[in-house]
């Protein structure tokens, strides 16, 4: 009992400090304090320890700090889980998805420091983060046998309904993908209104490429929107009896509500740092959850079998 404890701290604790860099990493964008160490990596500005703080040194050394601590949480909730649940068939494809991504985002942040990236290769950054974070927290999920609350190995999900996960789960990443495209090619505030680039001119067709990728991404938000719509009308009129998926996705159509608004509200207040962090805090929640649901999927179908 000791042992799984402890595990459980450990998982909280990774789970928490992998929404921390995904944050953090979404802060460095956000505050152009991508280059705060110079084009120096893992050293900044040519010494292991800042000499001068700035701003921007203090929020891009914090960010590599973070994500230093916190790979060794990773790595150890990782051997953990594999050497005490490694039954779990789930667990060790995890746990390399975990470490992996997790490494393979480093490598990106160190590269655009030290050479530089296009603006479509950068966009990455933030998913690759993403899939890491989504592995923690399902190992967390799992370390908390939240599928044993749950009566997850009675869950049935239907042909339609299992489809409609997996489609909504990938597309969900390509508008990740494009918000992330919105912040790096600073696009953000191009459009001057919202919902429309020009609420005065609602037929006309984007100015430049800066428009384009900023309404593409609206409008990638408008069908996902929809599409979590359909999926929870459909949930809650057939899935009543299995709580688990019945609340998943009355959560995911509240947090798709709570993320247009924040997206709203980062064009009106004119990319309010608060608002916008939290704007990406709540697309990892939903990620997250989604991937959950694709869990689920597996879960069911082994239930079947």
């Amino acid at each position: 009992m000791q042992h799984n404890k402890y595990l459980k701290w450990l998982a909280v604790a990774a789970t928490i400090g992998m929404l921390f860099i995904l944050i953090g990493g979404a802060l460095v964008t956000k505050t152009d304090s991508g280059l705060g160490c110079g084009r120096n990596w893992p050293d900044c500005n040519g010494s292991l320890i800042p000499q001068e703080i700035t701003t921007a040194v203090l929020i891009e050394f914090s960010h590599r700090l973070v994500t230093g601590v916190v790979s060794f949480f990773i790595v150890a909730l990782v051997v953990w889980t594999w050497l005490k649940l490694g039954h779990i068939k789930e667990v060790k494809f995890l746990g390399f998805n975990a470490v992996f991504f997790l490494v393979l985002q480093a490598l990106i942040g160190a590269a655009q420091v030290l050479w530089g990236q296009g603006d479509f290769i950068l966009a990455l950054h933030f998913g690759i983060s993403l899939i890491s974070f989504t592995a923690v927290l399902l190992l967390a999920l799992i370390v908390f046998e939240v599928d044993q609350k749950f009566d997850a190995d009675k869950v049935f999900i239907d042909k339609k309904l299992k489809w409609n996960i997996i489609g909504v789960t990938i597309y969900s990443y390509l508008v990740v993908y494009t918000g992330a495209l919105v912040r790096h090619t600073d696009a953000s505030l191009v459009c001057p209104d919202w919902p429309l680039c020009r609420n005065n001119e609602p037929f006309s067709l984007p100015y430049n490429m800066y428009e384009w990728v900023q309404m593409g991404h609206r409008l990638a938000v408008l069908v996902i929107f929809i599409w979590i719509a359909i999926i929870t009308w459909h949930v809650v009129k057939n899935y009543k009896e299995q709580r688990v998926i019945y609340w998943g996705w009355i959560i995911a159509f509240i947090i798709v509500i709570l993320q247009i608004a924040a997206g709203m509200l980062v064009v009106l207040t004119k990319l309010n740092l608060i608002v916008a962090l939290l704007h990406s805090l709540l697309i990892s929640l939903l990620f997250g959850l989604f991937c959950y649901m694709i869990l689920l999927v597996y879960r069911s179908n082994q239930n079947q079998k």
